[in-house]
């Protein structure tokens, strides 16, 4: 049973309004304790490494340029999606708080899968972005003005919107078993899905439709793109050009792999593994929010050199003036 805390915590859960318990790793309960120190250490990097990421690009007017906004949408999303998971995360594992009403299982659900399917979004957009750099370079600065980044952000958005929205209407009006035992300690569709008293195999299905026609397609245009990137960088002849051409996409590649290999782990464990242990699910579940979050900001500060002395500036002069740091149009230097 949870304490009286919880039920002051998550105050809209009635005997009317069905509710879950949530899991952070089944069968470690004792540990969570012990557990929850790892955790709120990624927690705090995730949220200082890319708040510092989001200062350092607003700060310096160096960076005012397409692949630094593009990067700030990422960073941006990773801090909104940790930002969505922290409260029932370290509630389970500091204060056993494991009851949520449906009504905030909804909202947290919404949220986690909008910030999830919107970083892919994103990851698009950076890869159009190397791609436009690498292959048709002179063109670059044409077609990345700062209204047209606007325009893509806005489209990116609004299509998380409008694909996202419908399925919470739709789930709000499902019935479910109250008091049902989720295998996360935050609320994820296919984990919910299993607990209602109609058939859950249309609720599922349509939500892996979604994911797939999101992330898939998604998914697709990146590989897509990077074929066109390697045909160009193969018909360059100097060894070192190519070298170079190469090392500016290394970044996004291990973000889109970071990003993509979790998620889609996670996913078809729940839709067509169902005997997966619930640790391994649980695991799963833990990397794919903070895998992304925390080392991206790393990637990023360690590979990109305007990045790291732009950081290294602010900490040392604590934002004050300075020589303004010199980046290259189109190259993650």
């Amino acid at each position: 049973m949870c304490s009286q805390s919880t039920m002051v915590i998550f105050n809209n859960t009635t005997s009317s309004s069905p509710n879950f318990l949530l899991t952070a790793f089944p069968g470690l309960e004792i540990a969570h304790v012990w557990i929850s120190i790892p955790v709120c250490c990624l927690y705090i990097i995730a949220l200082l490494g890319n708040s510092m990421i989001l200062f350092v690009i607003i700060v310096e007017r160096s960076l005012h340029k397409p692949m630094y906004y593009f990067l700030s949408m990422l960073s941006t999303v990773d801090l909104c999606l940790t930002i969505s998971t922290l409260p029932t995360v370290l509630g389970v594992l500091w204060f056993h708080a494991r009851e949520i009403s449906l009504k905030a299982c909804l909202i947290q659900m919404f949220f986690v899968h909008g910030f999830s399917f919107l970083e892919s979004s994103v990851l698009v957009a950076m890869a159009f972005d190397r791609f436009m750099a690498i292959c048709n370079p002179l063109k670059y600065a044409i077609v990345f003005t700062d209204m047209i980044i606007l325009v893509i952000g806005l489209v990116i958005c609004l299509r998380q919107v409008i694909f996202i929205f419908p399925m919470v209407l739709a789930l709000k009006n499902v019935s479910f078993h109250s008091g049902k035992e989720l295998s996360h300690p935050f609320c994820y569709h296919p984990d919910m899905i299993k607990y209602t008293y109609s058939n859950p195999w249309i609720s599922n299905f349509l939500g892996m439709f979604l994911q797939l026609y999101l992330t898939g397609t998604d998914l697709l245009f990146i590989l897509f793109s990077y074929i066109l990137i390697l045909r160009t960088v193969l018909s360059i002849v100097a060894p070192k050009k190519q070298q170079k051409a190469l090392s500016t996409c290394v970044c996004h590649i291990c973000a889109v792999t970071v990003f993509y290999v979790p998620m889609i782990s996670l996913s078809f464990t729940h839709r067509l593994l169902s005997s997966t242990p619930r640790v391994v699910c649980s695991i799963l579940a833990n990397v794919y929010l903070l895998l992304p979050p925390v080392l991206n900001p790393i990637i990023y500060s360690l590979k990109t050199k305007t990045i790291r002395r732009a950081m290294l500036r602010l900490l040392q002069f604590k934002g004050s003036g300075g020589p303004s740091v010199r980046g290259r149009r189109g190259r993650w230097d």
